[in-house]
């Protein structure tokens, strides 16, 4: 397999088939579909099932106790056959040529071993490209060059060679279940680059009970993954605003630990702390709203 198509899904039975229809409907079929139930408990194997019993792709699905995203693609990533690692969540699906505009571009960078795999775009339904900003057509560099040099926003679909995320695990820390994806992107940007590609490969919604609507209370709630990120983001190179911004929110959510000031500031660094006061009031009004 070249590819395999990762999903971690809990309790979304009911939208897992928009993405199974978009896997029928690839012009390329060199993919696995491997899919982690992390402790989901309405009729998500049931309906993965109905899937496999069609026995139309391949299917791989495995069940996990209740973990968070994070963990469910570390067991994804042991487990995958393919030579690319592509997550795709279970509310989202995929353009038509998806599959096949990935191997396109990955056959111009793949033996080339400073590329850690390639990266088209996610849209809305629309068509509108998350984020927005200027076509770049085809862009060689690292994650934190694509969006603190060249500033582009808005998420991207990184499709990563499996060997790379084997390399740089997500850190699983007891009793969190959320850790940001961006912490484990940016400790590969230090080692390797990806090819970008400006070409819808991913339709995403972002739903009201999601992720990304949830984020201030999952980073509220994974407190530790929280100031590893934006410790380990504060000390990278980048513009001014933005290791500001790491600083500020490292303290923001600071306050949802019961660590003691001496070890946080061993985290990140004593200059840091003009921005304790900022991030307190963050944390306030987190805790209003």
């Amino acid at each position: 397999m070249k590819v395999t198509v990762f999903t971690a899904t809990y309790n979304r039975a009911s939208l897992l088939g928009n993405l199974y229809k978009s896997l029928l409907a690839q012009t390329c079929m060199d993919f696995e579909w491997l899919i982690i139930n992390d402790g989901s408990t309405d009729n998500t194997e049931s309906v993965v099932q109905t899937f496999m019993d069609e026995n139309k792709i391949r299917i791989v699905y495995r069940n996990k106790s209740n973990g968070g995203k994070h963990t469910a693609i570390n067991l994804g990533v042991t487990m995958a056959c393919g030579e690319l690692f592509f997550i795709v969540d279970s509310d989202d699906y995929l353009a038509f040529n998806s599959i096949d505009r990935i191997l396109y571009y990955y056959e111009t960078i793949k033996n080339d071993e400073s590329f850690a795999g390639v990266c088209g775009l996610k849209v809305f339904e629309s068509g509108k490209p998350v984020g927005g900003g200027p076509d770049f057509g085809i862009l060689d560099c690292n994650a934190l060059d694509f969006r603190f040099k060249y500033g582009v926003k808005g998420d991207m679909a990184e499709v990563f060679r499996t060997i790379v995320l084997r390399e740089f695990p997500f850190p699983e820390i007891p009793d969190e279940r959320f850790c940001p994806e961006a912490l484990v992107w940016n400790r590969i940007a230090q080692k390797y680059r990806l090819r970008f590609f400006y070409e819808k490969i991913y339709v995403c919604d972002y739903l009201p009970d999601g992720l990304t609507a949830k984020i201030t209370q999952l980073r509220m709630n994974s407190r530790e993954a929280s100031l590893i990120h934006y410790s380990e983001l504060y000390k990278l190179k980048i513009p001014l605003l933005q290791k500001i911004k790491a600083a500020i929110n490292f303290w923001r959510f600071s306050f949802c630990s019961d660590r003691a000031l001496p070890s946080l500031i061993n985290q990140i660094s004593l200059f840091s702390l003009v921005y304790y006061p900022l991030g307190f009031l963050l944390h306030v009004n987190d805790q209003r709203k």
